[in-house]
Protein backbone atom coordinates (compact mmCIF):
# COMPACT_ATOMS: atom_id res chain seq x y z
CA UNK A 1 0.00 0.00 0.00
CA UNK A 2 1.53 3.33 -1.05
CA UNK A 3 1.72 6.02 1.61
CA UNK A 4 2.03 9.79 1.33
CA UNK A 5 3.50 10.11 4.81
CA UNK A 6 6.78 8.41 5.42
CA UNK A 7 9.82 10.13 6.90
CA UNK A 8 10.36 10.55 10.63
CA UNK A 9 13.07 12.64 12.28
CA UNK A 10 14.42 11.41 15.64
CA UNK A 11 15.88 13.59 18.39
CA UNK A 12 17.79 12.17 21.36
CA UNK A 13 18.33 14.58 24.25
CA UNK A 14 20.46 13.47 27.18
CA UNK A 15 23.01 10.84 28.14
CA UNK A 16 20.65 8.01 29.05
CA UNK A 17 18.40 8.80 26.09
CA UNK A 18 21.45 8.25 23.91
CA UNK A 19 22.17 4.95 25.69
CA UNK A 20 18.69 3.82 24.65
CA UNK A 21 19.08 5.33 21.20
CA UNK A 22 22.42 3.64 20.50
CA UNK A 23 20.89 0.22 21.18
CA UNK A 24 17.82 1.13 19.14
CA UNK A 25 19.83 2.06 16.04
CA UNK A 26 21.92 -1.09 16.46
CA UNK A 27 18.75 -3.19 16.49
CA UNK A 28 17.53 -1.53 13.31
CA UNK A 29 20.98 -1.89 11.79
CA UNK A 30 20.92 -5.64 12.50
CA UNK A 31 17.57 -5.98 10.71
CA UNK A 32 18.60 -4.21 7.49
CA UNK A 33 18.93 -6.55 4.52
CA UNK A 34 20.54 -5.73 1.19
CA UNK A 35 20.14 -9.16 -0.37
CA UNK A 36 17.63 -9.46 -3.21
CA UNK A 37 16.75 -12.91 -1.93
CA UNK A 38 15.87 -11.76 1.57
CA UNK A 39 12.81 -13.34 3.13
CA UNK A 40 9.50 -11.53 2.88
CA UNK A 41 9.34 -11.07 6.67
CA UNK A 42 12.54 -9.01 6.47
CA UNK A 43 10.68 -6.43 4.38
CA UNK A 44 7.76 -5.96 6.78
CA UNK A 45 9.28 -2.72 8.10
CA UNK A 46 10.41 0.18 5.94
CA UNK A 47 13.83 1.36 7.10
CA UNK A 48 13.49 4.46 4.90
CA UNK A 49 11.13 5.93 7.48
CA UNK A 50 13.99 6.52 9.92
CA UNK A 51 17.08 6.26 7.69
CA UNK A 52 18.23 8.54 4.88
CA UNK A 53 20.30 7.89 1.78
CA UNK A 54 23.28 10.09 0.96
CA UNK A 55 26.70 10.23 -0.62
CA UNK A 56 30.16 10.87 0.75
CA UNK A 57 32.56 13.37 -0.84
CA UNK A 58 33.99 10.51 -2.89
CA UNK A 59 30.59 9.40 -4.17
CA UNK A 60 30.20 6.49 -1.71
CA UNK A 61 26.54 5.76 -1.02
CA UNK A 62 25.57 5.96 2.65
CA UNK A 63 22.54 5.05 4.72
CA UNK A 64 22.43 6.88 8.04
CA UNK A 65 19.79 7.61 10.70
CA UNK A 66 17.72 10.74 10.24
CA UNK A 67 18.82 11.80 13.70
CA UNK A 68 19.79 14.79 15.87
CA UNK A 69 21.30 14.01 19.26
CA UNK A 70 22.48 16.25 22.06
CA UNK A 71 24.79 15.28 24.89
CA UNK A 72 27.36 16.81 27.19
CA UNK A 73 31.11 17.07 26.92
CA UNK A 74 32.86 13.75 27.48
CA UNK A 75 30.05 11.62 26.04
CA UNK A 76 31.61 10.63 22.72
CA UNK A 77 34.81 8.86 23.80
CA UNK A 78 36.32 7.58 20.52
CA UNK A 79 33.38 8.69 18.35
CA UNK A 80 34.12 11.79 16.27
CA UNK A 81 31.45 14.48 16.50
CA UNK A 82 31.50 15.12 12.75
CA UNK A 83 31.69 11.41 11.94
CA UNK A 84 34.07 9.95 9.38
CA UNK A 85 31.82 9.39 6.37
CA UNK A 86 32.30 12.84 4.89
CA UNK A 87 35.95 13.61 5.67
CA UNK A 88 38.11 14.62 2.74
CA UNK A 89 41.44 12.82 2.69
CA UNK A 90 42.73 15.12 -0.07
CA UNK A 91 42.67 18.31 1.97
CA UNK A 92 46.06 20.06 1.99
CA UNK A 93 46.92 21.08 5.54
CA UNK A 94 50.08 23.04 4.52
CA UNK A 95 50.33 26.31 6.48
CA UNK A 96 51.94 29.58 5.40
CA UNK A 97 53.64 30.11 8.77
CA UNK A 98 57.43 29.96 8.33
CA UNK A 99 58.38 29.80 11.99
CA UNK A 100 58.72 26.80 14.23
CA UNK A 101 55.62 24.69 14.79
CA UNK A 102 54.95 22.58 17.88
CA UNK A 103 52.47 19.73 17.62
CA UNK A 104 50.54 18.49 20.66
CA UNK A 105 48.63 15.30 20.13
CA UNK A 106 46.05 14.07 22.62
CA UNK A 107 46.23 10.38 23.34
CA UNK A 108 43.38 8.57 21.62
CA UNK A 109 40.80 6.85 23.86
CA UNK A 110 41.26 3.12 24.26
CA UNK A 111 38.68 1.23 22.23
CA UNK A 112 37.00 -1.91 23.50
CA UNK A 113 37.24 -5.18 21.49
CA UNK A 114 33.97 -4.49 19.68
CA UNK A 115 35.12 -1.12 18.32
CA UNK A 116 38.56 -2.53 17.52
CA UNK A 117 36.99 -5.27 15.40
CA UNK A 118 34.80 -2.75 13.60
CA UNK A 119 37.88 -0.78 12.67
CA UNK A 120 39.60 -3.93 11.43
CA UNK A 121 36.78 -4.45 8.94
CA UNK A 122 37.87 -1.43 6.95
CA UNK A 123 38.80 -2.43 3.44
CA UNK A 124 37.66 -6.04 3.83
CA UNK A 125 35.49 -7.63 1.18
CA UNK A 126 32.64 -10.07 1.59
CA UNK A 127 30.54 -11.98 -0.87
CA UNK A 128 26.81 -11.53 -1.26
CA UNK A 129 24.47 -14.45 -1.74
CA UNK A 130 24.48 -13.86 -5.51
CA UNK A 131 28.30 -14.04 -5.61
CA UNK A 132 28.94 -10.35 -6.08
CA UNK A 133 31.65 -8.75 -3.91
CA UNK A 134 30.75 -6.08 -1.44
CA UNK A 135 33.23 -3.78 0.23
CA UNK A 136 33.38 -2.44 3.75
CA UNK A 137 34.05 1.31 3.67
CA UNK A 138 34.93 1.30 7.36
CA UNK A 139 34.06 -0.04 10.80
CA UNK A 140 30.50 1.21 10.93
CA UNK A 141 29.88 1.19 7.19
CA UNK A 142 26.32 0.71 6.09
CA UNK A 143 27.23 -2.00 3.59
CA UNK A 144 28.29 -4.55 6.19
CA UNK A 145 24.81 -5.08 7.54
CA UNK A 146 23.11 -8.43 7.37
CA UNK A 147 25.28 -9.96 4.67
CA UNK A 148 24.20 -13.57 4.51
CA UNK A 149 27.28 -15.20 3.00
CA UNK A 150 30.95 -14.60 3.53
CA UNK A 151 30.54 -12.25 6.48
CA UNK A 152 33.82 -11.68 8.37
CA UNK A 153 33.99 -13.57 11.63
CA UNK A 154 34.17 -10.27 13.53
CA UNK A 155 30.55 -9.59 12.53
CA UNK A 156 29.42 -12.85 14.11
CA UNK A 157 31.31 -12.55 17.36
CA UNK A 158 29.68 -11.72 20.66
CA UNK A 159 31.26 -9.38 23.15
CA UNK A 160 31.25 -9.10 26.92
CA UNK A 161 31.16 -5.30 27.09
CA UNK A 162 29.84 -4.94 30.62
CA UNK A 163 33.23 -3.87 31.98
CA UNK A 164 34.25 -1.62 29.10
CA UNK A 165 31.16 0.44 28.25
CA UNK A 166 31.50 3.89 29.78
CA UNK A 167 29.39 5.92 27.36
CA UNK A 168 26.81 5.03 24.72
CA UNK A 169 29.25 5.49 21.82
CA UNK A 170 31.28 2.52 23.13
CA UNK A 171 28.81 0.09 21.52
CA UNK A 172 27.30 2.11 18.67
CA UNK A 173 27.85 0.34 15.35
CA UNK A 174 25.91 2.69 13.07
CA UNK A 175 27.51 5.53 11.14
CA UNK A 176 26.13 8.98 11.92
CA UNK A 177 25.74 11.95 9.61
CA UNK A 178 27.80 15.11 10.39
CA UNK A 179 24.53 16.92 11.14
CA UNK A 180 23.65 14.43 13.89
CA UNK A 181 25.83 15.06 16.95
CA UNK A 182 25.58 18.28 18.96
CA UNK A 183 27.81 18.48 22.05
CA UNK A 184 27.07 20.96 24.84
CA UNK A 185 30.60 22.05 25.75
CA UNK A 186 29.78 24.07 28.87
CA UNK A 187 28.47 21.06 30.81
CA UNK A 188 29.84 17.57 31.48
CA UNK A 189 28.11 14.39 32.57
CA UNK A 190 31.03 13.41 34.82
CA UNK A 191 32.28 14.96 38.04
CA UNK A 192 30.48 17.14 40.55
CA UNK A 193 30.79 20.51 38.79
CA UNK A 194 29.59 21.89 35.47
CA UNK A 195 26.59 19.57 35.45
CA UNK A 196 23.26 20.12 33.71
CA UNK A 197 21.19 19.33 36.79
CA UNK A 198 18.13 21.61 36.72
CA UNK A 199 15.18 22.15 34.39
CA UNK A 200 15.88 25.88 34.22
CA UNK A 201 19.44 25.29 33.01
CA UNK A 202 18.12 23.28 30.08
CA UNK A 203 15.58 25.95 29.16
CA UNK A 204 18.26 28.64 29.26
CA UNK A 205 20.53 26.55 27.08
CA UNK A 206 18.02 26.56 24.22
CA UNK A 207 17.43 30.28 24.72
CA UNK A 208 21.05 30.96 23.78
CA UNK A 209 21.16 32.05 20.10
CA UNK A 210 24.11 29.80 19.25
CA UNK A 211 22.42 26.56 20.41
CA UNK A 212 19.00 27.55 19.09
CA UNK A 213 20.37 28.47 15.67
CA UNK A 214 22.38 25.26 15.51
CA UNK A 215 19.30 23.17 16.33
CA UNK A 216 17.15 24.96 13.76
CA UNK A 217 19.82 24.50 11.08
CA UNK A 218 19.94 20.76 11.76
CA UNK A 219 16.14 20.47 11.79
CA UNK A 220 15.76 22.30 8.49
CA UNK A 221 18.55 20.27 6.88
CA UNK A 222 16.69 17.01 7.52
CA UNK A 223 13.15 18.32 7.09
CA UNK A 224 13.76 20.01 3.73
CA UNK A 225 15.04 16.81 2.11
CA UNK A 226 11.93 14.82 3.11
CA UNK A 227 9.17 14.15 0.57
CA UNK A 228 6.65 14.20 3.39
CA UNK A 229 7.70 14.49 7.02
CA UNK A 230 5.12 12.68 9.12
CA UNK A 231 6.57 13.69 12.46
CA UNK A 232 9.20 13.48 15.17
CA UNK A 233 10.36 10.94 17.72
CA UNK A 234 11.88 12.57 20.80
CA UNK A 235 13.83 10.59 23.40
CA UNK A 236 14.50 12.92 26.31
CA UNK A 237 15.96 12.44 29.79
CA UNK A 238 13.52 13.88 32.32
CA UNK A 239 15.51 13.35 35.53
CA UNK A 240 18.03 16.15 34.88
CA UNK A 241 18.38 19.45 33.04
CA UNK A 242 17.63 17.83 29.70
CA UNK A 243 13.97 17.90 30.75
CA UNK A 244 14.20 21.66 30.21
CA UNK A 245 15.96 21.16 26.89
CA UNK A 246 13.21 18.76 25.82
CA UNK A 247 10.52 21.24 26.86
CA UNK A 248 11.99 23.92 24.58
CA UNK A 249 12.64 21.47 21.73
CA UNK A 250 9.09 20.06 21.70
CA UNK A 251 7.69 23.59 21.92
CA UNK A 252 9.80 24.55 18.89
CA UNK A 253 8.64 21.48 16.96
CA UNK A 254 5.02 22.15 17.88
CA UNK A 255 5.22 25.76 16.68
CA UNK A 256 7.31 25.33 13.53
CA UNK A 257 5.93 22.00 12.29
CA UNK A 258 2.24 22.34 13.06
CA UNK A 259 0.21 19.25 12.22
CA UNK A 260 3.12 16.81 12.42
CA UNK A 261 3.08 14.04 14.98
CA UNK A 262 5.39 14.40 17.99
CA UNK A 263 5.89 11.21 19.99
CA UNK A 264 8.02 11.80 23.07
CA UNK A 265 9.55 9.26 25.42
CA UNK A 266 10.74 10.54 28.80
CA UNK A 267 13.69 8.32 29.65
CA UNK A 268 15.01 7.78 33.19
CA UNK A 269 17.86 5.43 34.20
CA UNK A 270 17.43 3.04 37.09
CA UNK A 271 17.77 4.99 40.32
CA UNK A 272 20.45 3.58 42.66
CA UNK A 273 19.48 2.53 46.18
CA UNK A 274 22.05 4.89 47.70
CA UNK A 275 21.86 8.38 46.24
CA UNK A 276 22.51 12.00 47.11
CA UNK A 277 19.41 13.65 48.72
CA UNK A 278 19.94 16.91 46.82
CA UNK A 279 20.23 15.17 43.45
CA UNK A 280 17.24 13.05 44.33
CA UNK A 281 15.11 16.12 44.97
CA UNK A 282 16.31 17.69 41.75
CA UNK A 283 15.29 14.49 39.96
CA UNK A 284 11.80 14.73 41.41
CA UNK A 285 11.34 18.39 40.47
CA UNK A 286 12.75 17.84 36.98
CA UNK A 287 10.42 14.88 36.46
CA UNK A 288 7.32 16.89 37.37
CA UNK A 289 8.25 19.76 35.07
CA UNK A 290 9.33 17.39 32.31
CA UNK A 291 6.08 15.39 32.30
CA UNK A 292 3.92 18.51 32.26
CA UNK A 293 5.84 20.45 29.59
CA UNK A 294 6.67 17.52 27.31
CA UNK A 295 3.11 16.21 27.31
CA UNK A 296 1.77 19.71 26.59
CA UNK A 297 3.73 20.11 23.36
CA UNK A 298 3.70 16.46 22.21
CA UNK A 299 1.02 14.46 20.45
CA UNK A 300 1.76 11.63 22.86
CA UNK A 301 4.11 11.35 25.86
CA UNK A 302 5.31 8.09 27.40
CA UNK A 303 7.57 7.73 30.46
CA UNK A 304 10.16 5.06 29.67
CA UNK A 305 12.06 3.51 32.56
CA UNK A 306 12.66 0.25 34.41
CA UNK A 307 12.18 1.97 37.77
CA UNK A 308 9.29 0.63 39.80
CA UNK A 309 7.88 4.12 40.42
CA UNK A 310 8.58 7.80 39.83
CA UNK A 311 8.67 9.07 43.42
CA UNK A 312 11.41 9.61 46.01
CA UNK A 313 11.17 6.00 47.17
CA UNK A 314 11.10 4.06 43.91
CA UNK A 315 10.06 0.45 43.99
CA UNK A 316 12.59 -2.23 42.92
CA UNK A 317 13.44 -2.26 39.20
CA UNK A 318 11.29 -4.26 36.82
CA UNK A 319 12.33 -7.88 36.38
CA UNK A 320 11.91 -10.11 33.33
CA UNK A 321 11.46 -13.90 33.70
CA UNK A 322 14.12 -14.84 31.13
CA UNK A 323 16.54 -11.91 31.36
CA UNK A 324 19.34 -11.69 33.95
CA UNK A 325 20.27 -8.04 33.65
CA UNK A 326 22.31 -5.87 36.01
CA UNK A 327 20.20 -2.87 37.15
CA UNK A 328 23.34 -0.85 37.90
CA UNK A 329 24.43 -0.89 34.24
CA UNK A 330 22.88 1.63 31.86
CA UNK A 331 24.23 -0.62 29.10
CA UNK A 332 21.82 -3.36 30.24
CA UNK A 333 18.68 -1.43 31.18
CA UNK A 334 18.80 0.72 28.04
CA UNK A 335 18.99 -2.41 25.87
CA UNK A 336 15.66 -3.64 27.23
CA UNK A 337 14.00 -0.25 26.72
CA UNK A 338 15.38 -0.02 23.18
CA UNK A 339 14.05 -3.50 22.38
CA UNK A 340 10.58 -2.42 23.49
CA UNK A 341 10.89 0.85 21.58
CA UNK A 342 11.84 -0.99 18.41
CA UNK A 343 8.48 -2.79 18.56
CA UNK A 344 6.38 0.10 19.90
CA UNK A 345 7.35 2.21 16.89
CA UNK A 346 6.34 -0.48 14.37
CA UNK A 347 2.82 0.90 13.55
CA UNK A 348 4.16 3.93 11.64
CA UNK A 349 7.16 2.08 10.15
CA UNK A 350 5.32 -0.83 8.49
CA UNK A 351 5.39 -1.19 4.73
CA UNK A 352 1.82 -2.44 4.48
CA UNK A 353 -1.15 -0.65 6.05
CA UNK A 354 0.81 1.52 8.47
CA UNK A 355 -0.64 4.17 10.73
CA UNK A 356 0.81 7.64 10.66
CA UNK A 357 2.23 9.02 13.89
CA UNK A 358 -0.69 11.45 14.09
CA UNK A 359 -3.21 8.61 13.64
CA UNK A 360 -1.54 6.55 16.34
CA UNK A 361 -1.60 9.50 18.73
CA UNK A 362 -5.23 10.33 17.95
CA UNK A 363 -6.24 6.74 18.73
CA UNK A 364 -4.74 6.95 22.21
CA UNK A 365 -4.86 10.54 23.46
CA UNK A 366 -8.55 11.44 23.40
CA UNK A 367 -10.16 13.27 26.36
CA UNK A 368 -6.87 14.95 27.28
CA UNK A 369 -5.05 11.68 27.93
CA UNK A 370 -1.77 12.62 26.27
CA UNK A 371 0.31 10.41 28.60
CA UNK A 372 0.47 6.68 27.87
CA UNK A 373 2.22 3.73 29.46
CA UNK A 374 4.54 1.22 27.78
CA UNK A 375 4.53 -2.52 28.45
CA UNK A 376 6.65 -5.28 26.94
CA UNK A 377 7.49 -8.95 27.14
CA UNK A 378 11.21 -9.39 26.35
CA UNK A 379 11.45 -12.05 25.12
CA UNK A 380 7.84 -13.10 24.60
CA UNK A 381 7.64 -16.52 26.35
CA UNK A 382 7.00 -18.57 23.24
CA UNK A 383 7.77 -22.24 23.73
CA UNK A 384 9.91 -23.92 21.11
CA UNK A 385 7.12 -26.37 20.20
CA UNK A 386 3.98 -24.39 21.12
CA UNK A 387 1.53 -22.24 19.21
CA UNK A 388 0.49 -18.70 20.03
CA UNK A 389 -2.94 -19.79 21.40
CA UNK A 390 -1.18 -22.24 23.73
CA UNK A 391 1.02 -19.48 25.21
CA UNK A 392 -1.76 -16.90 25.52
CA UNK A 393 -4.02 -19.41 27.28
CA UNK A 394 -1.39 -19.65 30.02
CA UNK A 395 -1.37 -15.85 30.34
CA UNK A 396 -5.03 -15.25 31.13
CA UNK A 397 -4.41 -14.89 34.85
CA UNK A 398 -1.05 -13.08 34.67
CA UNK A 399 -0.32 -10.96 31.60
CA UNK A 400 3.06 -11.70 29.98
CA UNK A 401 4.24 -8.09 29.66
CA UNK A 402 6.08 -5.98 32.20
CA UNK A 403 5.65 -2.23 32.93
CA UNK A 404 8.15 0.16 31.38
CA UNK A 405 6.68 3.46 32.59
CA UNK A 406 7.29 3.36 36.36
CA UNK A 407 3.60 2.72 36.95
CA UNK A 408 3.83 -0.40 39.11
CA UNK A 409 2.84 -3.96 38.40
CA UNK A 410 -0.04 -4.87 36.05
CA UNK A 411 -3.34 -4.50 37.84
CA UNK A 412 -7.06 -4.51 37.23
CA UNK A 413 -7.04 -0.82 36.28
CA UNK A 414 -9.22 -0.10 33.25
CA UNK A 415 -7.58 0.46 29.89
CA UNK A 416 -9.13 3.09 27.60
CA UNK A 417 -7.25 2.28 24.37
CA UNK A 418 -4.09 0.48 23.33
CA UNK A 419 -1.70 -0.24 20.46
CA UNK A 420 -0.21 -3.75 20.59
CA UNK A 421 2.62 -5.20 18.50
CA UNK A 422 3.58 -8.88 18.43
CA UNK A 423 6.60 -9.92 16.37
CA UNK A 424 8.75 -12.96 15.87
CA UNK A 425 6.09 -15.69 15.57
CA UNK A 426 5.94 -17.50 12.21
CA UNK A 427 2.55 -17.62 10.52
CA UNK A 428 2.15 -21.38 10.95
CA UNK A 429 2.59 -21.01 14.72
CA UNK A 430 0.24 -18.06 15.13
CA UNK A 431 -2.76 -20.43 15.14
CA UNK A 432 -3.39 -23.91 16.51
CA UNK A 433 -3.87 -25.58 13.07
CA UNK A 434 -6.24 -28.17 14.50
CA UNK A 435 -6.77 -31.34 12.55
CA UNK A 436 -10.35 -32.20 11.47
CA UNK A 437 -12.32 -33.75 14.30
CA UNK A 438 -10.11 -32.33 17.07
CA UNK A 439 -11.94 -30.18 19.62
CA UNK A 440 -10.31 -26.77 20.31
CA UNK A 441 -8.78 -26.36 23.76
CA UNK A 442 -10.13 -22.81 24.10
CA UNK A 443 -11.68 -19.93 22.19
CA UNK A 444 -8.20 -18.86 21.16
CA UNK A 445 -7.62 -22.14 19.30
CA UNK A 446 -10.54 -21.56 16.93
CA UNK A 447 -9.25 -18.59 14.95
CA UNK A 448 -7.43 -18.77 11.63
CA UNK A 449 -5.04 -15.80 11.86
CA UNK A 450 -2.65 -14.47 14.47
CA UNK A 451 -4.45 -11.10 14.46
CA UNK A 452 -7.73 -12.80 15.39
CA UNK A 453 -6.04 -14.83 18.14
CA UNK A 454 -4.39 -11.76 19.67
CA UNK A 455 -7.57 -9.68 19.35
CA UNK A 456 -9.60 -12.34 21.15
CA UNK A 457 -6.99 -12.53 23.92
CA UNK A 458 -7.01 -8.75 24.44
CA UNK A 459 -10.81 -8.65 24.46
CA UNK A 460 -10.77 -11.26 27.21
CA UNK A 461 -8.39 -9.05 29.24
CA UNK A 462 -9.96 -5.68 28.35
CA UNK A 463 -13.58 -6.20 27.21
CA UNK A 464 -14.86 -3.56 24.81
CA UNK A 465 -11.55 -1.68 24.58
CA UNK A 466 -10.24 -0.35 21.26
CA UNK A 467 -7.04 -2.20 20.36
CA UNK A 468 -4.91 -1.49 17.30
CA UNK A 469 -3.08 -4.75 16.52
CA UNK A 470 0.06 -5.39 14.48
CA UNK A 471 1.40 -8.93 14.08
CA UNK A 472 4.74 -9.38 12.29
CA UNK A 473 6.55 -12.61 11.51
CA UNK A 474 10.01 -11.06 11.63
CA UNK A 475 11.62 -11.09 15.11
CA UNK A 476 13.70 -8.40 16.75
CA UNK A 477 17.26 -9.20 15.66
CA UNK A 478 20.00 -8.37 18.12
CA UNK A 479 23.40 -7.07 17.04
CA UNK A 480 26.79 -8.31 18.23
CA UNK A 481 27.04 -5.45 20.74
CA UNK A 482 23.72 -6.34 22.38
CA UNK A 483 24.22 -7.81 25.88
CA UNK A 484 23.86 -11.57 26.13
CA UNK A 485 21.99 -11.46 29.44
CA UNK A 486 19.38 -14.11 28.69
CA UNK A 487 18.74 -17.14 30.86
CA UNK A 488 19.89 -20.59 29.78
CA UNK A 489 16.31 -21.44 28.84
CA UNK A 490 16.40 -19.09 25.83
CA UNK A 491 17.62 -20.63 22.58
CA UNK A 492 19.30 -18.92 19.62
CA UNK A 493 15.99 -17.73 18.16
CA UNK A 494 14.72 -16.36 21.48
CA UNK A 495 12.25 -19.17 22.17
CA UNK A 496 11.89 -20.77 25.59
CA UNK A 497 13.07 -24.36 25.91
CA UNK A 498 11.69 -26.84 28.40
CA UNK A 499 15.17 -27.83 29.54
CA UNK A 500 17.91 -25.20 30.03
CA UNK A 501 21.05 -25.72 27.99
CA UNK A 502 24.34 -26.30 29.78
CA UNK A 503 26.58 -25.08 26.95
CA UNK A 504 27.16 -21.47 25.81
CA UNK A 505 24.88 -20.24 23.03
CA UNK A 506 24.32 -16.88 21.36
CA UNK A 507 20.84 -15.39 21.13
CA UNK A 508 20.52 -13.84 17.68
CA UNK A 509 16.86 -12.78 17.67
CA UNK A 510 13.90 -12.64 20.04
CA UNK A 511 10.10 -12.49 19.77
CA UNK A 512 8.64 -9.41 21.46
CA UNK A 513 5.17 -8.35 22.60
CA UNK A 514 4.87 -4.62 23.30
CA UNK A 515 2.00 -2.27 24.02
CA UNK A 516 1.14 1.40 24.36
CA UNK A 517 -1.80 1.83 26.74
CA UNK A 518 -3.92 4.75 27.75
CA UNK A 519 -4.63 3.30 31.17
CA UNK A 520 -6.34 4.33 34.38
CA UNK A 521 -3.22 3.21 36.24
CA UNK A 522 -1.78 6.61 35.30
CA UNK A 523 -4.28 8.30 37.61
CA UNK A 524 -2.66 6.83 40.72
CA UNK A 525 0.86 7.16 39.28
CA UNK A 526 0.53 10.88 38.50
CA UNK A 527 -1.55 11.52 41.60
CA UNK A 528 1.07 10.01 43.92
CA UNK A 529 3.78 12.06 42.22
CA UNK A 530 1.70 15.21 42.70
CA UNK A 531 1.02 14.45 46.35
CA UNK A 532 4.65 13.70 47.10
CA UNK A 533 5.94 16.91 45.54
CA UNK A 534 3.13 18.99 47.08
CA UNK A 535 4.34 17.99 50.53
CA UNK A 536 7.81 19.42 49.84
CA UNK A 537 8.57 23.00 50.86
CA UNK A 538 10.14 23.93 47.53
CA UNK A 539 11.28 27.29 48.93
CA UNK A 540 14.10 25.37 50.63
CA UNK A 541 15.47 24.47 47.20
CA UNK A 542 16.43 27.94 46.08
CA UNK A 543 19.41 26.60 44.12
CA UNK A 544 17.00 24.80 41.79
CA UNK A 545 14.82 27.84 41.19
CA UNK A 546 17.66 30.33 40.91
CA UNK A 547 18.62 28.99 37.50
CA UNK A 548 15.45 29.85 35.63
CA UNK A 549 12.22 28.40 37.03
CA UNK A 550 9.88 30.74 38.91
CA UNK A 551 8.04 29.42 41.95
CA UNK A 552 4.75 30.54 40.43
CA UNK A 553 5.48 28.58 37.26
CA UNK A 554 6.33 25.49 39.27
CA UNK A 555 3.07 25.65 41.25
CA UNK A 556 1.21 26.05 37.96
CA UNK A 557 2.95 22.91 36.69
CA UNK A 558 1.81 21.05 39.83
CA UNK A 559 -1.73 22.19 39.12
CA UNK A 560 -1.46 20.92 35.53
CA UNK A 561 -0.11 17.58 36.81
CA UNK A 562 -3.20 17.24 39.02
CA UNK A 563 -5.48 18.01 36.08
CA UNK A 564 -3.61 15.49 33.98
CA UNK A 565 -4.13 12.76 36.57
CA UNK A 566 -7.87 13.53 36.67
CA UNK A 567 -8.12 12.73 32.95
CA UNK A 568 -7.55 9.07 33.81
CA UNK A 569 -10.52 8.60 36.10
CA UNK A 570 -12.42 5.46 35.28
CA UNK A 571 -16.12 5.60 34.44
CA UNK A 572 -16.87 4.32 37.95
CA UNK A 573 -14.90 7.18 39.50
CA UNK A 574 -16.61 9.69 37.21
CA UNK A 575 -20.03 8.38 38.26
CA UNK A 576 -19.06 8.72 41.93
CA UNK A 577 -17.86 12.30 41.36
CA UNK A 578 -21.09 13.19 39.59
CA UNK A 579 -23.26 11.74 42.36
CA UNK A 580 -21.33 13.73 44.97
Amino acid sequence: MACSWREVLTLQLGHYANFVGAHWWNLQDAALSYSAGAKLQEHEISSDVLFREGQTLSGQETYTPRLILMDLKGSLNSLRQEGCLYEDDKVDWTVAWQGSVATYKEEAPVKNPFLQDLNMLEGETVTEADGSPRGFPDGRGVFQRNVREGTPKACRKTYQLEGSVQVWSDYLRTHLHPKTVSVVQQYTHEGESDRLDAFGQGERLLNEPAYLQDLEDRLHFYAEECDYLQGFQVLCDIQDGFSGVGAKVTELLHDEFSGRGILTWGTTPIIPAERDPVKDMYRLLNTVLGIVHLSTHSSLFCPLSLNGSLGRRPQPPVSFPHVLYDPTLNYHSSALLATALESLSVPYRKRSFPLSMAQLADALNFSGRKVVTAWASVPFPMGHSHSLPDILCRSLEAVPWRPLSSCGEPSASPCFAQSVVLRGISRERQTSNLLPGISPHSRLHVYETGEEVLDCYLQMLYPGILSALHVLEGPCKVAASYPQFFSQSVNRDGFIMEEPVSFPRVVESIPVLASFQSSAVLRSTLQHLHQEVSQVDVRRWASFFNVGVELEDFHEALYELKNLSDCYKSSFELDETGSD
